[in-house]
């Protein structure tokens, strides 16, 4: 007798290879449209799926996995931030989790990079000027950004992401400083040719860009809070790739608006797609609607690591991207 296939609910769309492999291994619902999930539908799905595959737009909470069904076992993000959702609630009923790391590492960083590289040399500023047709030519004053080269880069998270973006940044000949939760292993310190510092204040107040590629926690939200920020030198710039909430964005747009900041390159925002309107007005601000991670490449391969956590898991073994509470 064949076994019984695990009963896998997706709640967005993902690309075609993806689906189409899913729906070979496993008993599948898929999403006909690209819209999220209200509450509702994922409180059915919850109720009904042995799987979820949730993305990060949708919010698994402890209300919404109390409605769970004894059925469910896994849920397997399809993102490596887990912070929507309740790992530890899961833990307590029995429920796994997993994610997809590694899969956006150098797609964010390149997306890192860029931004540095848009703000620093004012780019949508020239975009600007050149699509509505006020471009009269060459002037030796005009449009005059930074050269990067020289510049001392301070890496807020120096995980996967955070190491990726060094190795690009030092390409460039910036100079690599960061402040991480635990400090790196000497070789791995030196092959960044990195400065380590355990005061993110000091940190902050003396580098010319700031990259955050820190994940989103209790203990990172508004970690670069309006204190923070007006440490930052004011011909400082800031970039952020990883999670809105670790910047204070009122705080930041006002001293932007003041100058107190150069600029800012964001493709997070701390209330999702609710972008403080004042940010959206400023010329010294590069936004980017969280497109960082967003290759085809990058996509599938975190839908390989889903089908992975989700085989590996219905063979009867623990998936190998499980996030437990103490990860976070």
């Amino acid at each position: 007798m064949s076994k019984k296939r695990l009963s896998v609910v997706v709640t967005r769309r993902l690309p075609d290879a993806v689906e189409t492999r899913l729906s070979e291994l496993f008993d599948v619902t898929l999403r006909t449209d690209d819209a999220p999930m209200t509450r509702a539908e994922l409180a059915e799905a919850v109720k009904s799926a042995d799987v979820l595959v949730p993305t990060i737009t949708d919010t698994v909470d402890a209300a919404l996995i109390g409605q769970a069904g004894e059925q469910l076992k896994l849920i397997a993000n399809y993102g490596a931030g887990v912070d929507n959702i309740d790992v530890a609630t899961a833990r307590q009923r029995g429920i796994l989790v997993s994610n997809t790391p590694g899969a956006l590492t150098e797609d964010t960083a390149d997306m890192t990079m860029a931004l540095i590289l848009a703000v620093t040399r004012r780019m949508p500023e020239g975009m600007s000027l050149m699509q509505k047709g006020d471009w009269t030519g060459w002037a030796p004053t005009a449009l005059l950004g930074g050269r990067i080269s020289g510049r001392r880069l301070g890496i807020l998270g120096m995980g996967r992401i955070g190491q990726a973006v060094a190795t690009r940044a030092r390409a460039f000949g910036m100079q690599i400083h960061y402040h991480n939760r635990r400090r790196l292993h000497a070789e791995t310190e030196r092959s960044f040719d990195a400065t380590y510092w355990e005061s993110l204040d000091q940190m902050v107040a003396r580098m010319d860009v700031i990259s955050i590629n820190c994940p989103h926690t209790p203990s990172t939200f508004h970690l670069m809070n309006a204190r923070r920020l007006k440490l930052m030198k004011p011909d400082a710039v800031i970039v952020n790739t990883s999670r809105g909430e670790v910047i204070d964005e009122n705080a930041l747009t006002r001293m932007l608006r003041a100058g107190e900041i150069k600029g800012a390159g964001l493709d997070v925002y701390e209330r999702g797609t609710d972008i403080n309107p004042r940010l959206r007005e400023l010329d010294n601000v590069v936004l980017l609607p969280h497109m960082g991670s967003a290759t085809l490449e990058g996509r599938i391969e975190m839908g390989e690591k889903v089908i992975i956590n989700i085989k590996t898991f219905d063979d009867g073994h623990r998936p190998p991207d499980q996030v437990v509470p103490s990860m976070l």
